[in-house]
């Protein structure tokens, strides 16, 4: 505010350029640079005012509008992928090609975490030790990157169901109550670990994280896709479904049979419909900008200063 005033008190003075050039009518130039009419007497003050407005204009005023607490509709997963060596089997059809299990189940995963806005969503991967490879997170984006980039045996051939569904009731733990859901995808039995799946699953329940379990894999293995059918205990071990179908019962969670990834997508999309939990947003005052009013009567005081003659210098 103050800088006009020190620029004129500090600033040396401008020295003349020698004698002035005398006019004959000076006085009708004089009578032309008196303020007239409404600005007539205002002189700097006029200029100080604009000065303000546009100092005031710069300093870009806001005000806090009222609180306002957006509702965030979501739930807390954690998703949960069999990586054992039995996921590399080649007994699933996608897009008109024969898949190997994990293809079949990321390309379902990814489908159905694009559908998640608004959702956490964590992943951990087990084969013979459990590992969480995300937490908890809005950012999609980073979970579908580590899932694409999972490989079957990244976390051993063998099947630690059991750890898995501990890891994940450890994960949980911290979240509100309603809000732990557990996703599992298997194609095997607890061949490894050190926790049993049902222990596992008491564990669970008392930490009250619901647990929906998947059974993949079609009954009869690669051969199948070329119309000669092959045993279970060809194909691999099989799938302790009595197992799966315990966990989710004892947790308050579903078991689900996907023989092939339409069927898996369609199981996908009815845990889609889980009932949402309604949490309180954080609350936020949003900012208004004020400095247009400052702004626009500097603009119509300028206006006004240019209208007449002689206006203040």
């Amino acid at each position: 505010m103050p800088l006009p005033w020190l620029a004129r008190r500090l600033l040396p003075a401008r020295r003349g350029a020698g004698d002035a050039l005398k006019m004959p009518c000076g006085y009708l130039l004089r009578q032309m640079a008196t303020p007239r009419r409404l600005l007539a007497g205002t002189g700097p003050a006029a200029l100080w005012l604009l000065w303000f407005l546009l100092c005031a204009a710069l300093a870009r005023p806001q005000v806090f509008g009222l609180a306002q607490a957006p509702p965030l509709s979501g739930r807390d997963l954690m998703l949960a992928v069999d990586l054992s060596g039995s996921m590399s089997e080649t007994d699933m059809e996608l897009g008109g090609q024969v898949v190997d299990r994990l293809t079949a189940a990321k390309a379902v995963l990814a489908d159905f975490m694009d559908r998640r806005e608004g959702d956490r969503v964590g992943l951990l991967v087990f084969g013979q030790r459990a590992y969480a490879l995300t937490p908890l997170t809005r950012d999609r984006e980073s979970v579908r990157e580590q899932l694409r980039d999972s490989v079957v045996g990244l976390a051993g051939r063998e099947t630690a169901l059991g750890d898995a569904i501990g890891l994940a009731v450890k994960r949980l733990r911290a979240q509100p109550e309603g809000q732990r859901v557990l996703i599992l995808l298997t194609d095997g039995v607890n061949t490894a670990g050190l926790l049993d799946p049902l222990k596992a699953a008491e564990l669970a329940q008392g930490e009250g994280v619901r647990v929906h379990t998947i059974a993949f894999g079609s009954e009869s293995g690669l051969m199948s896709i070329f119309g000669v059918p092959m045993p279970a205990s060809a194909a691999g071990e099989g799938i302790d479904e009595a197992t799966l179908r315990r966990i989710a019962v004892q947790t308050g969670g579903r078991f689900f049979r996907a023989r092939d990834a339409t069927e898996l997508a369609g199981i996908y999309a009815d845990l889609d419909r889980i009932e949402p939990i309604a949490l309180p947003g954080e609350a936020v005052r949003p900012r208004l900008e004020r400095y247009p009013w400052p702004l626009a009567a500097a603009l119509l005081l300028a206006a006004l200063l240019g209208l007449w003659p002689g206006r203040a210098r």
